[in-house]
């Protein structure tokens, strides 16, 4: 392991929902409950394509469309509460918690950048056990922009006290790969709900089923290296 510097250590940035737990068929069947309606038929290729890692704002746009701002809020509260009320037990994608355990043991400093709501993202990683395992938690409704825009990763960065050019983020969606990319951050993809290759057309460095890719110590070991 690497002798960093404290002006070198990396950063960690997670992504949460498709990253650190594989959350998306619940968040369909969420958005399936309060769409239907209104005639909406939403399967997962749909999901996909049009929601996943989207903020919620530009999904009430894209799909309630007749409605005004203020009902599509409505309707998408209505699906959140949905999402929470589905919310049990839940387990971290492979190899998460032995990330932030050598995260700790290397005092590398860990956020979670997330287009969720807060209450979502409190329920999840308490469902988790991870809710005390970072030191920041970015919600990116929020803040005056969230994922694709680079803000949520430039927000998460400026609260770790960590550089771009020594930070990894890990994302499982095309609006977070563009977040995380745009804010100078390396990304690695999370194929939960995405191929590979998409991932990594969108700039990811390389993507991996989950967090227990060799591949993802060597980048970080790299990342504390890039001078």
């Amino acid at each position: 392991m690497a002798d960093w510097g404290d002006d070198v250590r990396p950063a960690l940035l997670f992504d949460l929902d498709g990253t650190l737990v594989d959350s998306d068929g619940d968040h369909l069947a969420a958005f399936q409950d309060v769409f239907a309606p209104f005639g909406i038929k939403l399967d997962r290729a749909l999901y996909v394509r049009e929601i996943m890692g989207a903020p919620n704002p530009a999904i009430g746009a894209r799909f309630l469309p007749q409605l005004s701002v203020a009902e599509r809020e409505q309707v998408l509260e209505a699906k959140e509460a949905a999402y929470r009320a589905r919310v049990g037990a839940m387990v971290p994608t492979p190899g998460a918690v032995a990330l932030l355990d050598h995260a700790d043991a290397h005092a590398l400093p860990c956020a979670v950048v997330t287009n969720a709501p807060r209450a979502n993202a409190e329920k999840v990683l308490t469902a988790l056990g991870l809710s005390q395992r970072f030191k920041t938690l970015v919600i990116g409704p929020e803040l005056a922009r969230g994922k694709p825009d680079p803000l949520p990763y430039q927000t998460g960065l400026e609260r770790l006290g960590a550089k771009a050019s020594h930070a990894v983020a890990f994302e499982d969606s095309l609006s977070g790969v563009c977040s995380a990319t745009a804010a100078g951050i390396a990304v690695v993809g999370i194929t939960t709900g995405l191929p590979a290759q998409a991932l990594v057309e969108a700039g990811a460095a390389f993507a991996s089923a989950d967090f227990t890719d060799p591949r993802i110590y060597d980048w970080i070991n790299a990342c504390g290296a890039n001078l």
